[in-house]
């Protein structure tokens, strides 16, 4: 297992520790439900620091960047960030990430940590045919996500550059907590606004102490990666290894729209015509009319008790009160108002198809 930066810190505030993705990570501190209300209502810090992070520059980085994702990059403006992914071969994704112009010929690619080196490995084997400078930081970076709508007022006493004018997947590269050439990124998993700071290692903490002080009078608080998933479920974000994976295309998974056939890209064929002719199942919304929480895997059954699809993703909503989840089913119950049930050990409790995301704000 890796420690990230500020792993004594995680500690030393009373974090619950667990493995994740090869990393020990902070999972909770007070507990889920009252970090999650701290995000919706106020501010709240993420280390994220196990996210991996790709270099990718010279004249062809475009090039290479266009064939091994999904979305377009060419429209990318230099202080812009998009969200993407990468198709692979057999009809699924290898993972999902957000995709950073810096300079003319330089962007980053921000994967997740359990596919660093899938990723990694992925694109390099495409970029044999593209030569473009490919350079692995992750273990160089640290990454804080300040979320909530109190990320900007908190924030702004750190850094001479108006962090207000950074609009939702923009990013500007400047001085932040004292420290230079951060890139603050107003992008997040959360749904309640703030910032993405990436910085080196060796300025986390220093980053992390005066971001703490600056928000000291807004009750600003650690919040570990249960909570972060509770937020993004909320929301109907997906998040790899639940809700998409190696067998599940973007067709299905209602992400068309980071999926641009006006490009060439690996597996663009088959993606086009599976969005023409539709495809077999799709990723839906559910909300549970009764009380009960579904969890991954849990079977969904139509009225009759028939096996349709499972659950990707499922907790109790802190902020709906309710249960709510995600899975795939066939199209005839993609309609949102559809009653399915969920097989909560021996109970099939019924739910609703809705409409994302769950909370509206």
């Amino acid at each position: 297992m890796k420690n990230i930066a500020l792993h004594q810190v995680h500690e030393k505030l009373g974090a619950k520790m667990v493995p994740f993705a090869g990393y020990n990570m902070p999972v909770s501190y007070e507990g889920v439900t009252a970090e999650h209300l701290t995000v919706r209502e106020s501010v709240g810090v993420f280390d994220v620091s196990h996210m991996g992070e790709f270099l990718v520059a010279g004249e062809n980085a475009l090039a290479l960047i266009q064939k091994v994702t999904s979305n377009d990059a060419s429209k990318l403006e230099i202080g812009d960030a998009q969200y993407s992914c990468f198709p692979n071969e057999d009809n699924g994704i290898v993972d999902d990430l957000i995709c950073y112009r810096i300079q003319e010929h330089q962007y980053l690619l921000v994967v997740n940590a359990s596919n660093i080196e899938k990723d990694w490995n992925w694109i390099s084997k495409y970029n044999e045919n593209f030569n473009a400078d490919l350079e692995d930081v992750s273990d160089e970076y640290s990454l804080l996500a300040i979320q909530g709508p109190m990320a900007v007022e908190a924030m702004q006493s750190l850094s001479p550059l108006n962090l207000a004018e950074i609009s939702f997947y923009k990013f500007k590269v400047g001085e932040f907590a004292g420290v230079e050439n951060v890139i603050i990124s107003a992008t997040g998993y959360t749904g309640s606004g703030g910032f993405e700071i990436y910085c080196k290692n060796s300025e986390a903490e220093q980053i992390w102490n005066k971001v703490f002080d600056a928000g000291a009078a807004y009750d600003i608080k650690p919040i570990g990666l249960a909570a972060r998933d509770t937020l993004r479920l909320e929301m109907g974000y997906c998040l790899y290894g639940n809700d998409i994976d190696d067998t599940t295309s973007p067709i299905e998974a209602g992400l068309s729209w980071i999926t641009k056939f006006t490009k060439d890209f690996i597996n663009a064929d088959y993606l086009a015509k599976q969005k023409e002719q539709k495809p077999e199942r799709k990723l839906v919304a559910f909300e549970l009319d009764e009380r009960g929480i579904p969890r991954q895997d849990y079977d969904i059954v139509d009225e009759n008790g028939n096996i349709i699809g499972n659950v990707t993703s499922g907790t109790m909503s802190p902020c709906l009160q309710k249960g709510i989840g995600m899975g795939y089913v066939p199209l005839s119950f993609i309609k949102p108002g559809t009653k399915i049930y969920i097989q909560v050990r021996k109970k099939a409790i019924p739910a609703s198809i809705v409409k994302l995301p769950f909370y509206k704000g």
